[in-house]
């Protein structure tokens, strides 16, 4: 079973983040301080997004194609010391290209093979890091707390997805090299997320839908945490998912798709993509009555309770019942309304 997501030379970065835990001096009983995390060059979300400019292209590659305020150094968090792209959260492998080095990672531009290595790493880290954050791993169950297996191919087509027979995310080459956006590697994400919390999720036309809709949802909200935890411009619509990928094959505004449209259950067609589009504007709107924060946990939470071929209503019911347990009645009623608006059979 697979998921699929269709689809000058660089100056110093213009934007820093900050360690979470600098490195300091020796405290004063000795104690030797911690290695520096190795700073990496990385896309601020995706070039569109931090730079508003509609007009940037792929060109082959090129390194110049991009300006350079869309990089920002960032740190790579939670490696093993092992020098490569591996770590508590993430393991990266390529075929196309030598791995990527931690020493070498802040000098890698999009010309580079090793860039889109150093991408998958970060943003998947950046995920699993959100979902820490929110208590998945601590106080609520792990949701796909774990190294996840990432590896980049030249498939020889513009394609990328995450594979249950080896738990794997594959990032294809081919037009914008999918790992060049932070929202695609995010939403191959959410399908690892979600196979992790159910094992083979997605056997029926529902359930896959719901699968594209929370790796769309998700993929936003990690880059908006991410924009808001350093700082990071935004300068296109939140709402629409990997702006910087679809350049080759959407018409300005581009996005891959949206989550905010007005799709209800009777608009379905029957492609798990189009139909997610139902379920990912239902998350947004239980974002926006509830924050967030309050909205992930429970979005989250609920899904544990999935079956692998779970249907509208019966995810729907779930996550309600959820918020219900988590936050009280009127969380219960924000996220029954929310589900109401799209028409899902079921939900009074």
């Amino acid at each position: 079973m697979t998921r699929r997501t269709p689809r000058g030379l660089i100056a110093a970065a213009t934007a820093t983040v900050a360690l979470l835990a600098p490195a300091g001096a020796a405290s004063a009983s000795g104690a030797v301080p911690a290695p520096a995390e190795p700073q990496a060059r990385v896309f601020m979300v995706n070039p569109v997004q931090s730079s508003g400019d509609q007009s940037l292209s792929d060109a082959k590659d090129s390194a110049d194609a991009v300006p350079a305020s869309s990089y920002a150094s960032a740190a790579l968090r939670n490696l093993d010391g092992s020098g490569g792209l591996s770590g508590r959260w993430a393991y990266i492998r390529s075929e196309t290209g030598a791995p990527a080095k931690t020493a070498d990672v802040g000098k890698y531009t999009r010309h580079d093979d090793q860039f889109e290595q150093v991408m998958a790493y970060f943003w998947v880290n950046e995920a699993q890091e959100y979902l820490q954050g929110l208590g998945f791993g601590s106080e609520l169950p792990g949701a796909n707390n774990r190294a996840q297996p990432v590896r980049i191919n030249q498939w020889g087509a513009d394609n990328s997805f995450f594979t249950d027979k080896k738990a794997e995310i594959r990032f294809g080459k081919g037009g914008v090299d999918d790992a060049e956006d932070a929202e695609v590697i995010v939403h191959e994400y959410g399908h690892a997320v979600h196979n992790a919390q159910v094992p083979g999720f997605g056997t029926s036309p529902e359930a896959g839908a719901i699968g594209e809709a929370f790796g769309d949802y998700l993929a936003v909200e990690v880059g908006a945490h991410a924009d808001a935890r350093y700082g990071w411009p935004l300068k296109t619509d939140l709402a629409c998912v990997a702006d910087w990928d679809s350049v080759a094959y959407s018409a300005a505004p581009h996005c891959l798709r949206r989550i905010d449209g007005n799709k209800v259950y009777g608009d379905r067609v029957g492609e798990v993509h189009a139909d997610g589009e139902i379920w990912s504007r239902a998350l947004l709107d239980i974002r926006g009555a509830l924050g967030a924060r309050v909205a992930d946990r429970i979005i989250v939470n609920a899904q544990f309770g999935f079956a692998p071929d779970t249907s509208f209503e019966n995810a729907a019911s779930t996550t309600i019942a959820t918020a219900q347990r988590m936050y009280g009645k009127s969380a219960a009623d924000a996220v029954r309304a929310a589900f109401k608006a799209r028409e899902i059979p079921g939900i009074q």
